[in-house]
């Protein structure tokens, strides 16, 4: 084994301060490990939050691996306030799959991106936590994505790298704290296809444009998807917990202000902080940010978790 799997930020003020939030990054194509540790830097410094990052990692190295299910540490999330995940299709080790289980069990608040929707994918024979994988059981119908977040994966809406989307508040939801202060919000990850579940409450669909600018024209014959959503899950333990969902979140994402507004509102109401949340609250990136253009294999190769340490380092490093 080599080195740590995590990343860890710690705030001195604000409304989050003592509350401590897990991000988890690990898929294998929209940047993750680039998304996450900004979005936990940005909380731990505006808003005082003690944040920890749990990457997927090569076991020999202890580099930074996407397309890895090798994780260690995931027992922080047995006091952890808040999970925040961009997974996709992980085998997580029983023993710390265990932990994402428990959490859920005690009814812990979720925030989900992307690939979240699809966040497991379990087949050994022998896996205790099999259920949550992506397409889940009978009884279990579509895993942790569809259970947990309201959606699990369905298939691509709009066309990665030609379409972006703009995204659309619902009237009906235009006064919810995760909608404040939040305006022309655009993402540049292609659109999904969403129906989420029963009982989930959408606060944006999203607007496919046949371009990769906000001003691009919008494309002819697509109807809106919903991209953002919250819910009530209910755990096997029979505990209730709250759960935010967006189909988007690469890591050139959050590079738009409307969008980061948006995924910071919606960590603070997670932490059960909405009345917090401003609309002009605090939401500047900490240290460098140059987000690499999402792609399969595209990840920046030997990058460990200690390289983002503190305020000022890079992410990605370069």
């Amino acid at each position: 084994m080599a080195g740590s799997s995590a990343s860890s930020y710690r705030g001195d003020t604000g409304s989050g301060a003592g509350k401590h939030i897990v991000f988890i990054a690990g898929d294998h194509e929209y940047r993750s490990e680039e998304t996450l540790p900004m979005l936990a830097r940005i909380m731990a410094h505006h808003y005082g939050f003690t944040c920890s990052v749990l990457f997927t990692t090569n076991p020999q190295t202890g580099e930074i691996d996407p397309e890895s299910s090798h994780i260690t540490g995931l027992a922080t999330l047995d006091k952890a306030d808040l999970l925040v995940i961009f997974t996709r299709f992980k085998d997580f080790p029983d023993a710390e799959m265990k932990h994402v289980v428990d959490y859920l069990n005690r009814g812990g608040p979720v925030v989900g991106l992307r690939t979240a929707t699809h966040a497991f994918q379990i087949q050994r024979a022998d896996a205790a936590y099999a259920k949550y994988s992506w397409k889940g059981t009978p009884e279990y119908v579509g895993g942790f994505g569809r259970q947990i977040l309201g959606e699990t994966w369905v298939s691509h809406y709009g066309a990665n790298h030609k379409q972006s989307s703009r995204l659309v508040a619902e009237k009906g939801e235009a006064g919810h704290p995760i909608l404040r202060g939040v305006k022309d919000a655009w993402v540049k990850s292609g659109g999904y296809t969403a129906n989420p579940i029963e009982g989930s409450h959408v606060l944006a669909t999203g607007e496919i444009l046949d371009g990769m600018t906000p001003d691009s024209p919008p494309a002819q014959g697509k109807t809106l998807q919903p991209v953002a959503w919250y819910r009530t899950y209910t755990a096997d333990s029979g505990k209730q917990g709250r759960a935010f969902a967006t189909t988007h979140g690469a890591s050139e994402d959050i590079v738009n202000d409307g969008f980061r507004r948006l995924m910071v509102n919606a960590i603070l109401w997670g932490a059960g902080l909405e009345s917090s949340i401003s609309p002009d609250g605090p939401i500047a990136l900490v240290g460098p940010y140059h987000p690499t253009t999402y792609a399969f294999k595209g990840f920046i190769r030997g990058m460990k978790p200690s390289d983002f340490a503190g305020w000022d380092s890079a992410i990605p490093k370069r």
